[in-house]
Protein backbone atom coordinates (compact mmCIF):
# COMPACT_ATOMS: atom_id res chain seq x y z
CA UNK A 1 0.00 0.00 0.00
CA UNK A 2 0.91 3.57 -0.67
CA UNK A 3 0.71 5.51 2.58
CA UNK A 4 0.91 9.80 2.13
CA UNK A 5 1.06 11.70 5.03
CA UNK A 6 3.53 14.78 5.46
CA UNK A 7 3.64 14.72 9.67
CA UNK A 8 6.97 12.83 9.67
CA UNK A 9 5.70 11.43 13.03
CA UNK A 10 2.50 10.54 11.96
CA UNK A 11 3.92 8.86 8.85
CA UNK A 12 5.91 6.51 10.70
CA UNK A 13 3.54 5.52 13.45
CA UNK A 14 1.20 4.67 10.90
CA UNK A 15 3.89 2.82 8.89
CA UNK A 16 4.72 0.99 11.52
CA UNK A 17 1.57 0.05 12.65
CA UNK A 18 0.51 -1.02 9.16
CA UNK A 19 3.74 -2.95 8.83
CA UNK A 20 3.35 -4.91 12.52
CA UNK A 21 -0.30 -5.61 10.32
CA UNK A 22 1.88 -7.92 8.13
CA UNK A 23 1.60 -5.48 5.41
CA UNK A 24 3.76 -3.69 2.70
CA UNK A 25 3.95 0.07 3.15
CA UNK A 26 5.40 1.84 0.76
CA UNK A 27 5.50 5.82 1.86
CA UNK A 28 5.40 9.61 0.65
CA UNK A 29 5.64 12.90 2.14
CA UNK A 30 4.07 15.20 -0.47
CA UNK A 31 1.20 14.92 -2.99
CA UNK A 32 3.62 15.15 -5.60
CA UNK A 33 6.13 12.43 -4.08
CA UNK A 34 2.94 10.07 -4.10
CA UNK A 35 2.05 10.74 -7.77
CA UNK A 36 5.22 9.95 -8.87
CA UNK A 37 5.32 6.43 -6.83
CA UNK A 38 1.69 5.85 -7.89
CA UNK A 39 3.14 6.22 -11.95
CA UNK A 40 6.05 3.67 -11.13
CA UNK A 41 4.11 0.82 -9.31
CA UNK A 42 1.05 -0.99 -8.67
CA UNK A 43 -0.39 -0.51 -4.88
CA UNK A 44 -3.52 -2.62 -3.45
CA UNK A 45 -4.55 0.59 -1.37
CA UNK A 46 -3.53 4.39 -1.21
CA UNK A 47 -4.39 5.76 2.01
CA UNK A 48 -3.85 9.76 1.98
CA UNK A 49 -3.90 12.75 4.57
CA UNK A 50 -6.26 15.22 3.35
CA UNK A 51 -4.15 18.54 4.01
CA UNK A 52 -0.99 18.56 3.28
CA UNK A 53 1.21 21.26 0.99
CA UNK A 54 -2.80 22.40 -0.05
CA UNK A 55 -5.77 21.79 1.63
CA UNK A 56 -7.05 19.59 -0.89
CA UNK A 57 -3.46 17.69 -1.84
CA UNK A 58 -5.19 14.83 -0.38
CA UNK A 59 -7.92 14.54 -2.98
CA UNK A 60 -5.35 15.07 -5.91
CA UNK A 61 -3.53 11.91 -4.91
CA UNK A 62 -6.63 10.10 -4.48
CA UNK A 63 -8.19 11.21 -7.64
CA UNK A 64 -5.02 10.04 -9.52
CA UNK A 65 -5.15 7.30 -8.06
CA UNK A 66 -8.66 6.79 -9.32
CA UNK A 67 -7.14 6.92 -12.62
CA UNK A 68 -4.74 4.50 -12.64
CA UNK A 69 -5.16 1.29 -14.92
CA UNK A 70 -4.61 -0.97 -11.37
CA UNK A 71 -7.70 0.82 -9.57
CA UNK A 72 -6.40 0.83 -6.05
CA UNK A 73 -8.67 1.01 -3.11
CA UNK A 74 -8.21 4.78 -1.86
CA UNK A 75 -9.49 6.16 1.64
CA UNK A 76 -9.16 9.77 3.33
CA UNK A 77 -6.12 9.23 6.34
CA UNK A 78 -7.00 12.83 8.61
CA UNK A 79 -5.61 13.43 11.97
CA UNK A 80 -7.16 16.55 12.34
CA UNK A 81 -9.97 17.43 15.21
CA UNK A 82 -12.66 19.62 13.03
CA UNK A 83 -12.61 17.45 10.13
CA UNK A 84 -14.56 17.96 7.25
CA UNK A 85 -14.24 14.85 4.80
CA UNK A 86 -15.78 14.66 1.63
CA UNK A 87 -18.51 13.11 0.95
CA UNK A 88 -17.53 10.68 -1.99
CA UNK A 89 -14.98 9.10 -0.15
CA UNK A 90 -15.89 5.48 0.69
CA UNK A 91 -14.09 5.06 4.06
CA UNK A 92 -12.64 7.87 6.25
CA UNK A 93 -9.59 6.49 8.64
CA UNK A 94 -8.61 8.15 11.57
CA UNK A 95 -5.06 7.73 13.17
CA UNK A 96 -6.61 7.98 16.48
CA UNK A 97 -8.61 4.68 15.92
CA UNK A 98 -5.70 2.49 15.39
CA UNK A 99 -7.73 -1.18 16.84
CA UNK A 100 -9.74 -0.44 13.71
CA UNK A 101 -7.32 0.63 11.41
CA UNK A 102 -6.24 -2.85 10.73
CA UNK A 103 -9.64 -4.07 10.23
CA UNK A 104 -10.76 -1.12 7.78
CA UNK A 105 -7.36 -1.40 5.32
CA UNK A 106 -8.43 -5.18 5.71
CA UNK A 107 -11.96 -4.46 4.41
CA UNK A 108 -10.94 -1.94 1.36
CA UNK A 109 -8.70 -4.09 0.30
CA UNK A 110 -11.06 -6.70 0.09
CA UNK A 111 -13.24 -4.73 -2.09
CA UNK A 112 -10.88 -3.84 -3.87
CA UNK A 113 -10.34 -7.53 -5.04
CA UNK A 114 -13.67 -8.04 -5.21
CA UNK A 115 -14.29 -5.38 -8.00
CA UNK A 116 -11.19 -6.68 -9.76
CA UNK A 117 -12.96 -10.71 -9.60
CA UNK A 118 -16.24 -9.02 -11.04
CA UNK A 119 -14.52 -7.55 -14.34
CA UNK A 120 -12.77 -10.12 -14.63
CA UNK A 121 -15.92 -12.06 -14.84
CA UNK A 122 -17.52 -9.67 -16.85
CA UNK A 123 -15.42 -10.05 -19.72
CA UNK A 124 -14.98 -13.50 -19.72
Amino acid sequence: MLLVEDDLTSRLTLKAVLEAGGYFVDSAASAAEAVGKLDERQYELVLSDLRMESPEAGLKVLAHARLMDYKPATAILTTYQNKQPDPRQPVLIEPEALPELLSKVADLISQRAARIVERQLRQA
